[in-house]
């Protein structure tokens, strides 16, 4: 039966997969954003736009639509108030990050939608996570449940999620979704925190393998997220659910090793222990993409149950899949990541402002750079 679906953002990664799966399966699709977005990444599939910002105490970010054409001033995107009258079968909500926004879109559409749909995050757990954690497992709390940053090294991120989970929740009691997922991977990824791999073993070489081939690690592709994101609208289904993959946490070694077979070059993977990369100032989180050593507050990191989310369909293509994906895509995405630096560019001298201090688009945006990779590789064979 055909769905009508609101998407609370739907422009930057998950959201134009889960508009692709969900037009292809005969739905009809209404996206509310404040357009921004659009102007440098367009949807390729038309839907209903709607223009605005959801934070109920700020207008629209300017006086122009995503095509850049002055809005007149009775016409102006406002906000959140451009939804009363409307309805739908069920809400997405990808672009949730602080409680007030939530609870704002969340009661407003309480009567006007059967489901509230909230993507929320698998960092909504309190560390440390246990080693095979489900839904039920400790949540993280907020010191001040007021706080609307992140902090200074995101220790808030897990913290608003559950908040949000819980407006949601309170606006649609028994009919919310929650979607935990971790890591989430693929084409249009802007982070490069998986494509790192795939395209740094591209460039061939000696390439730094951190930690063991035996280590654990779980993803989510963006498509397998986004089909079953709309699995969940057609069934109905309510409930929390932890968005990790594959059925069981995948090995390190057999990620990279996709990686050197996509290639087909002179790629070399070097394994250093992270005890050692540890001693040289490169064992914290965020390190190197993806990867971090299961050990300590981090054993249980890749170690999700998925049970309840495979129970509900959620089914996971091959690594292989996935590489091939991002290889395919990620020069494209570099063309499209010049192209917006120099028009940002250009338009900054058009207006006599300073050019913008961006940074270069052409490197990975995760990741340790070449030089620092190395600089490791020399020391760790020196050692």
């Amino acid at each position: 039966m055909k769905k009508r679906i609101l998407i609370l953002g739907g422009t930057g990664f998950l959201g134009p997969k889960t508009i692709a799966a969900a037009v292809a399966r005969g739905h009809e699709i209404t996206i509310f954003n404040r357009g921004k977005r659009e102007k440098s990444l367009p949807l390729e599939i038309e839907v209903e736009h709607l223009y605005g910002n959801r934070d109920p105490e700020l207008p629209a970010d300017d006086d122009k639509d995503p095509e850049g054409k002055l809005v007149r001033p009775d016409a102006r995107p406002k906000g959140l108030e451009q939804l009363v009258g409307r309805s739908w079968d069920v809400v997405i909500d990808n672009s949730g990050y602080f409680p007030r926004h939530v609870a704002a879109s969340a009661q407003l559409l309480a009567n006007h939608a059967e489901r509230y749909i909230f993507i929320s995050s698998i960092s909504a757990y309190a560390d440390p996570p246990p080693q095979g954690g489900d839904e039920t497992a400790k949540l993280a709390e907020l010191a001040d449940p007021k706080v609307e940053t992140m902090g200074a090294e995101g220790e808030h991120y897990g913290g608003l999620k559950v908040a949000c989970e819980r407006a949601a929740e309170a606006a649609f009691p028994g009919r919310t979704v929650i979607v935990r997922p971790g890591f989430i991977v693929g084409p249009g990824d802007p982070t490069d925190r998986f494509s790192y791999w795939p395209v740094r073993i591209e460039q061939g070489g000696e390439v730094l393998a951190p930690g063991s081939p035996d280590d654990p690690v779980q993803w989510i592709d963006v498509r397998d997220l986004a089909e079953w994101l709309v699995m969940l609208v057609e069934a109905g289904t309510t409930g929390t659910f932890n968005a990790v993959g594959p059925p069981k946490p995948g090995r390190w070694g057999d990620v990279l090793g996709a990686c050197v077979t996509a290639s087909a070059n002179d790629a070399k993977l070097e394994w250093v222990p992270a005890t050692w990369l540890s001693q040289h100032g490169m064992g914290a989180e965020n390190a190197f993409p993806i990867w971090i050593a299961p050990v300590d507050k981090f054993a249980g990191f890749h170690r999700w149950s998925n049970d309840r989310a495979e129970a509900a369909g959620l089914k996971f293509r091959p690594i292989s899949d996935t590489v091939t994906a991002i290889r395919e895509w990620h020069p494209r995405e570099l063309e499209r990541r010049v192209r917006v630096t120099r028009e940002l560019q250009e338009a900054a001298q058009a207006k006599g402002a300073p050019p913008p201090k961006l940074a270069d688009p052409t490197a990975l945006r995760a990741g340790p750079t070449r030089e620092r990779e190395q600089e490791l590789l020399a020391k760790w064979k020196a050692r």
